[in-house]
């Protein structure tokens, strides 16, 4: 069944520091977050955490940010852009050849100093979340989400 779960202040809490713990982040908002059936992180104006949603049948809403898979936290494109200027560790600075690759969902040939999720950056610009293992930084940008070719 969809559905969409307020989390409460403790759980939202614990979701804040998992982001802190991964990317050294201080990031906080005062907007609530929603979790669905998958496990994706969602952020809403808090007046809608007044509201009772548990008969409707919805499986998003709001800006998705992330998805909780095995105790860690991976990054949306948004979710990358929020919390990446907060970020002081597991950031990847890329180069404009790499920028190109990433956005057609390839994945990376570079070592990334430590395995798990790092925030992908060229420039001041947030391109999502990758996960470093084995000299490869494996894309997860939707297939929806690429280009097919990038114009210089």
């Amino acid at each position: 069944m969809d559905h969409l779960k307020i989390l409460n202040s403790k759980e939202k809490k614990d979701i804040l520091k998992k982001i802190n713990e991964q990317w050294d982040a201080d990031f906080s908002t005062g907007m609530a977050m929603l979790r669905n059936n998958e496990d994706k992180l969602f952020l809403i104006n808090p007046e809608v955490a007044t509201l009772d949603i548990s008969k409707l049948r919805i499986n998003s809403m709001g800006l998705y940010i992330a998805e909780e898979k095995d105790g860690r936290i991976r990054l949306s494109i948004e979710g990358s852009q929020l919390i990446g200027p907060h970020a002081r560790k597991n950031v990847l600075e890329i180069s404009k050849e790499e920028v190109g690759k990433w956005l057609m969902g390839e994945d990376l040939e570079r070592q990334a100093g430590e395995k798990g999720f790092v925030l992908i950056k060229h420039s001041n610009d947030f391109l999502g979340c990758g996960c470093a293992a084995k000299g490869r930084i494996l894309n997860y940008v939707g297939k929806n989400r690429r280009v097919s070719a990038v114009h210089e």
